[in-house]
C-alpha cells in the first residue's frame, strides 16, 4: 500500500532508551537520525535490560506513542466524542519544540505502519483529511468539536428571512481565548464591518473552519506531514497513502480490530514444541480460552505477543506462527512468554483445573512483573481489561 519495505540490511539503526528519559531519548535517536537511516531495520534495547527482539520494538513503539499522545505533553487533543482519535493541539506552542516533536511524531507513525505495529491511537478525520491534502467541510468537524459543529450548522438551517433581520448580530470577526489572552480575527478584509446574512453565512462558516481546524495548527500538521514523508520519501507519496486509504482503514493499521480473537484462527496458525496437539495440556489449554471472555482472550494474547488487538485478516496477519512449548519447570509455576517470539510454554501441568488457575492469575487486571525465565524480560503492566473469574 506504497510503504516502503523495511530494507533486510545489516546497517540497523540502533537506540538504547533509558525507560525513565524515553520520550526524550527516543526524539534524539529518531528526531534527528538522517531520513535513510530509518528506512532500514531497527534495533531496540532499553538501557540495563538484556531483552532485544521484535517483542521489545513493539513494547518501545506502543510506550513512545502512548507518551506523544498524552494530555500532559500538549501536543495533541482528544475528540471529545471518541477519546481514541487524536487531532493537532492548536496550544501546542506552549513547548518550544513542540514542532520539532511533530516532525518526530511523524516519523514514529510512518515507522509504526512500515513495521506493521499497532499504537492503540487513532487520527481524528479532519487530521486525515489534512494529511491527504483534502478540504475540511463541516460535516468533518462533527467528532473534533460537537459544539461548534451544532452552532454553525444552525446558522446554515436557520430561516433566512430571521438571518437577515440580524437578529445573530455576527460578523465576519471571530474572538477566541489562546494561551490566556482574548484575541479578535477578521475572517476576511473588512470582517468587522461585513455583517452575516443568508446570502454570506455559508461562507462565514466555510472561514470559521479554516481558522479553527486548518490555520490554527498549520504549521503542527506541516512538520508532522515532514516527519511522515523522510520515511515515506516524497510528499506525493504521502498524500496518496492517505488518499487511498478510507480513516476505517487507516485504524486497523493503526490501533487492529476490536472484534473478537477467534479461538480456531488461534490454533490454526500455533505450533508446539515438545507437547503434541494430542496431548491433555493443549486440549485443556484451548478449551479454557475458549470458555474466556473476549477480554480475557486479548489479555492472554498481550501477555504472549504484546499485540493487544489483531490485524483485520487476524492472526494469518502476523509476522509469525504462534507456538506452545513444554518447560521444565515445577508445576506451580506459572506460564511465560516470550513476546519477541509469540510464544508461551509452561510445565505439564497435572489437572485442567490447576492450568485454569494458572491461566487466570496471568489474565487478571494489572498483571505485574511476570518475569520470562529464558530472556529475563520484565513484562511490564499490562494495564488491560477485566479479571479471569
Amino acid at each position: 500500500m506504497m510503504l516502503p519495505e523495511v530494507r533486510d540490511d545489516e546497517d540497523l539503526h540502533e537506540m538504547l532508551i533509558d525507560r525513565s528519559q524515553l520520550l526524550e531519548e527516543s526524539f534524539q535517536y529518531i528526531g534527528y537520525a538522517y531520513p535513510e537511516q530509518l528506512r532500514g531495520g531497527l534495533f531496540m534495547e532499553f538501557k540495563h535490560e538484556e531483552a532485544t527482539g521484535p517483542g521489545v520494538l513493539r513494547e518501545w513503539f506502543l510506550l513512545v506513542c502512548q507518551a506523544i499522545f498524552s494530555p500532559q505533553n500538549a501536543l495533541f487533543v482528544a475528540c471529545p466524542n471518541d477519546r481514541r482519535r487524536f487531532f493537532p493541539n492548536p496550544a501546542s506552542k506552549v513547548d518550544p519544540l513542540h514542532l520539532e516533536y511533530f516532525c518526530f511524531c511523524g516519523r514514529m507513525i510512518a515507522l509504526a505502519l512500515m513495521h506493521k505495529i499497532q499504537i492503540e491511537v487513532v487520527f481524528d478525520r479532519i487530521f486525515f483529511l489534512q494529511l491527504a491534502g483534502e478540504d475540511i467541510s463541516l460535516e468533518d468537524v462533527r467528532d473534533a468539536d460537537p459544539c461548534l459543529y451544532r452552532s454553525w450548522k444552525k446558522i446554515l438551517e436557520m430561516d433566512p428571512e430571521i438571518v437577515d433581520q440580524d437578529t445573530l448580530g455576527l460578523t465576519f470577526v471571530r474572538e477566541f481565548e489562546t494561551l490566556g489572552s482574548r484575541k479578535a480575527v477578521e475572517l476576511c478584509p473588512n470582517g468587522k464591518d461585513t455583517v452575516v446574512d443568508s446570502k454570506n453565512r455559508e461562507k462565514y462558516v466555510n472561514l470559521l473552519i479554516q481558522l479553527h481546524f486548518v490555520t490554527s495548527i498549520a504549521e503542527q500538521v506541516a512538520h508532522f506531514a515532514n516527519g511522515f514523508t523522510d520515511v515515506m520519501t516524497s510528499s506525493m507519496l504521502r498524500k496518496s497513502f492517505f488518499r487511498c486509504l478510507n480513516l476505517e482503514d487507516l485504524d486497523l493499521m493503526l490501533d487492529g480490530s476490536g472484534s473478537d480473537v477467534s479461538v480456531q484462527d488461534w490454533i490454526a496458525h500455533t505450533d508446539y514444541n515438545g507437547y503434541k496437539g494430542s496431548d491433555p495440556q493443549i486440549s485443556w489449554f484451548w478449551k479454557i480460552v475458549a470458555r474466556m471472555s473476549a477480554e480475557q482472550r486479548k489479555v492472554l494474547l498481550f501477555f504472549l505477543t504484546s499485540i493487544k488487538y489483531l490485524p483485520l485478516d487476524g492472526f494469518g496477519g502476523l509476522d509469525s506462527r504462534l507456538y506452545i512449548y513444554k518447560n521444565s519447570e515445577s508445576y506451580d509455576h506459572l506460564p511465560a512468554s516470550q513476546t519477541c517470539f509469540y510464544r508461551i510454554s509452561f510445565p505439564p501441568y497435572q489437572s485442567m483445573s490447576v492450568m485454569q488457575d494458572r491461566l487466570r492469575i496471568i489474565t487478571q487486571e494489572h498483571v505485574v512483573a511476570t518475569l520470562v525465565p529464558r530472556d529475563q524480560r520484565l513484562i511490564q503492566d499490562l494495564k488491560l481489561m477485566g479479571s479471569y473469574s
